[in-house]
């Protein structure tokens, strides 16, 4: 579903077809997604929603189709520091510490060398583990992990964050805690994309976007 087309939308998706090991996955997508809103992509597993989010950061091949993330091509060198992705799989180093690895990748969004050390202590404080910045990620539990990859995806304040199943495995106070991060992102004017397959997260998404089998099945606020 397209909406609101005198507004320029965060991520703007048109006739996207996507084929895998000769499979079409995704067979010709088309939507719109607002700016400065948790938009929750939510389907069952193996229905093309991290193939979707791998078009959007701009990593995935397509076969034909356009994929527009803040008026650019998505994946363009202008989008490096704009544009955060968390993936499924862990995104930070377990030999190096926090502090180590947000420094790592704030030198690889490019923040200017006197300001890595303000960056770091910005995005360890906003997942609450300043207290552990020293520590070994592999001496983390698996929710600390899962909140330093988010620390990672946060370095350079993206005004897009891409983020594929981030509170899977995860308890629910852990979840809990992910999603007033979520909430308070948006509220400063981040467009989060969140993908799930637990459809009782869809009361904390803004605008809801149902999948399945590559297709898009409903595309609204909870209420709609």
């Amino acid at each position: 579903m397209v909406k609101n087309e005198g507004v320029v939308p965060a991520i703007r998706v048109r006739d996207l077809r996507v084929i895998r090991g000769g499979r079409t996955v995704i067979p010709g997508l088309t939507l719109d997604i607002p700016r400065g809103q948790v938009v929750g992509l939510l389907g069952p597993s193996g229905c093309g929603k991290t193939t979707l989010m791998r078009c959007v950061v701009g990593v995935q091949k397509i076969a034909s189709g356009d994929v527009r993330v803040l008026d650019l091509p998505a994946g363009g060198p202008e989008l490096r520091h704009r544009v955060g992705y968390l993936t499924q799989a862990p995104s930070v180093y377990g030999d190096l510490t926090i502090e180590e690895n947000l420094r790592y990748f704030a030198a690889v969004v490019g923040t200017p060398r006197k300001a890595v050390g303000d960056e770091v202590a910005r995005v360890v404080d906003l997942v609450s583990l300043a207290d552990h910045a020293g520590s070994r990620v592999d001496t983390l539990s698996g929710g600390q992990r899962s909140r330093v990859s988010l620390a990672a995806a946060l370095v350079g304040t993206p005004e897009v964050l891409v983020l594929d199943e981030p509170t899977v495995g995860l308890d629910p106070v852990l979840r809990r805690d992910l999603w007033d991060i979520f909430h308070r992102l948006a509220e400063g004017g981040v467009t989060l994309l969140i993908s799930s397959h637990v459809m009782d997260e869809a009361v904390r998404c803004d605008h809801i976007l149902l999948m399945r089998a590559g297709l898009m099945l409903a595309d609204g606020t909870l209420a709609e």
